[in-house]
């Protein structure tokens, strides 16, 4: 086998295990806006809780805090959804040609 075909076979099988890499890269971000999503579905609830609450009580619930520590929440996922992905590395092209 000649080192073209060996050069060949290296980058065909450098993509099959880098594919499936990407994919769960995509795969994770897409579980982490979904998870986001779901935190926004948590406000209606908070609301009905919060409208329930006894005012008179001597320790009540903060739901000002809770809204912050989701907020804060929220934006760390999304801060991570939204940070760039790896710049592939650049390499010097091959010379190709081996003979003088």
């Amino acid at each position: 086998m000649g080192i073209t075909q060996v050069l060949i076979a290296g980058i065909i099988a450098t993509t099959f295990v880098v594919t499936p890499a990407l994919a769960d890269v995509d795969a994770e971000r897409e579980s982490l806006a979904r998870f986001i999503h779901e935190l926004g579905t948590l406000e209606p609830l908070i609301r009905s809780a919060e409208s329930q609450a006894n005012p008179d009580a001597r320790i009540r619930f903060r739901y000002d805090w809770l809204r912050q520590d989701l907020a804060r929440v929220r934006a760390g996922v999304q801060e991570h959804i939204d940070a760039p992905r790896a710049e592939p590395r650049t390499f010097l092209p091959l010379r190709g040609d081996y003979r003088r």
